[in-house]
């Protein structure tokens, strides 16, 4: 293959730079309307091509999301549910896809992948992730001073503001890596030299919590970051499962100091994701390959930054599910567009695909969205998107997952054109019309005058998906992992990609 191969939309096949951030809430970025943050970069390639505004994840949590984004199936396909799970290694990826088209699919960074394969289709990998590459791997992540702070914990809110992250070093080291190899490849091109389109997906750590900035950045937004929009102080009105999770987590009741601190170190970790991710694409542009190269810009899910009264993801609200979705490709594709049709984010997945030729996935339900881009109003579309948060009992002997509760957590989402509908295993479903209250405050779930959505709904959730058939290959997968983990823990098997985090590379200052 060479850059003169032509892709099925009659451009010249693209290279391909994949960008995914982890947790980043789509409404806190310019290009969707915020207008305290600064991202230049962002709004800069939102130009050159589309903002996609109603893109959702297939599980509002790490693994689960990053792994039906690389296969194109929801977790109860790939039977990836939470962030201890293993993908299958005989299910391909875009990265096998790719391969069979003739590239030669490149990882750098943040994966998320668990278990010895660690490439899942990638033939070379740099940087790698921080955490182990096996669960119960007597060397887990040490985060020094900041301890506790990278998950859903009160302490992440209490040990916030201006200091340093290590997530922020690492992604210092991820974007060097991808400028370095782009600049390779540019001097290679002046060279005169052939270089073959190639694939590049990057991942990126920020902007997770910590909620600790660096202080020039944490400084840019003292003062100026609004408080939440929306919010539902703890009372027996809220959902159950809502009730359950804030008491968990500790959030019955957060101050305003803290709210401003984590935010205001939320909106400085935005700003620094951006101008990383401008480094990378000024890469592109000062060596030649702006033009012809097919950029996406994603995240694994949102961040709640107080909206709701809560943090951190693991919910179906927009903050957490929705995520941001840029497309640039000035060769192949229309630019300064909008487009506000549902998508999937592993549609992203098929539009690569669809875009260098290469096989489809067999098993994957994802859609390119080429045809749409080129013509939004001559393309059949369903405004469709699901979305999977299952999480495992606790038992005795057996792993404890801090998401779940005690009988474990079981969810589904379906957003259908205007209409969302929460499905909670057990409990009751919540349904919001976005575009009469696109803030999610009315829950229609139990007005008769919408009975007959919400029943459409949740047959639409549940065809195909059996929530005691999901719990029942929990429960077995659960036994499996506790193996898994004592073998790790006695064995010590090696980490074959693994950034070095050191503990002190994490610590919060002030204020």
């Amino acid at each position: 293959m060479t850059n003169d191969s032509i892709s099925p939309n009659g451009a010249r096949c693209p290279n391909i730079l994949y960008i995914e951030s982890d947790q980043h809430n789509p409404n806190i970025s310019g290009c969707y309307g915020e207008e305290t943050v600064r991202t230049p970069n962002l709004d800069a390639l939102a130009a050159r091509g589309t903002v996609l505004t109603n893109a959702y994840c297939a599980s509002p949590i790490c693994v689960p999301s990053r792994m039906s984004l690389l296969t194109g199936q929801y977790p109860y396909e790939n039977e990836v549910w939470c962030n201890t799970q293993i993908l299958n290694s005989a299910i391909p990826t875009y990265a096998h896809a790719m391969g069979a088209a003739g590239y030669r699919p490149v990882q750098i960074g943040r994966l998320h992948f668990v278990g010895s394969d660690q490439l899942h289709g990638f033939a070379e990998r740099y940087v790698g992730d921080h955490s182990p590459n096996h669960m119960g791997s007597p060397h887990p992540v040490d985060h020094g001073a900041l301890e506790g702070t990278a998950g859903p914990q009160r302490v992440a809110l209490e040990k916030s503001g201006y200091g340093q992250s290590a997530y922020e070093v690492h992604d210092e080291y991820v974007a060097a890596a991808t400028v370095d190899y782009i600049n390779r490849l540019g001097i290679r091109k002046r060279s005169g030299f052939e270089v073959e389109p190639f694939s590049l997906s990057v991942g990126m750590m920020l902007p997770h919590q910590p909620f600790v900035a660096r202080k020039e950045d944490y400084d840019e937004y003292v003062g100026k970051v609004p408080m939440p929009r929306i919010r539902e102080p703890y009372s027996d009105n809220l959902h159950p499962y809502f009730q359950w999770w804030r008491s968990r987590t500790g959030i019955e009741d957060v101050t305003d100091e803290e709210i401003m601190r984590c935010r205001t170190a939320y909106w400085a970790l935005v700003t620094r994701t951006d101008a990383l991710i401008g480094e990378m694409l000024d890469a592109l542009r000062q060596n030649g390959f702006e033009n012809d190269t097919l950029v996406i810009y994603t995240t694994d899910h949102g961040e709640q930054v107080g909206e709701h009264d809560l943090w951190w993801k693991q919910t179906f609200y927009e903050d957490s599910a929705r995520v941001p979705a840029i497309v640039s490709w000035p060769a192949g594709l229309p630019q300064g567009g909008v487009c506000d049709r549902v998508i999937n984010q592993f549609d992203l997945n098929a539009t690569m695909l669809d875009a260098i030729g290469a096989p489809p996935l067999p098993r994957s339900h994802g859609r390119s969205l080429i045809g749409l881009l080129n013509d939004p109003d001559g393309t059949s579309w369903e405004d469709v998107a699901f979305s999977e948060f299952v999480m495992y009992a606790q038992r005795d002997g057996l792993p404890f997952d801090v998401h779940s509760p005690p009988d474990g957590s079981v969810q589904r989402m379906i957003r259908y054109e205007e209409w969302k509908l929460n499905y909670y295993h057990g409990m009751r479903p919540q349904l919001f019309n976005l575009a009469e209250d696109p803030q999610e405050l009315n829950d229609l779930a139990e007005d008769p005058a919408y009975a007959s959505i919400r029943d459409e709904l949740v047959g639409r959730v549940l065809d195909g998906w059996d929530p005691d058939e999901v719990t029942r290959k929990m429960a077995m997968a659960q036994r499996d992992e506790q193996v898994m983990r004592e073998w790790a823990e006695t064995v010590d098997p090696p980490d074959t990609y693994r950034w070095d985090l050191h503990p002190d590379m994490d610590y919060v200052d002030g204020p």
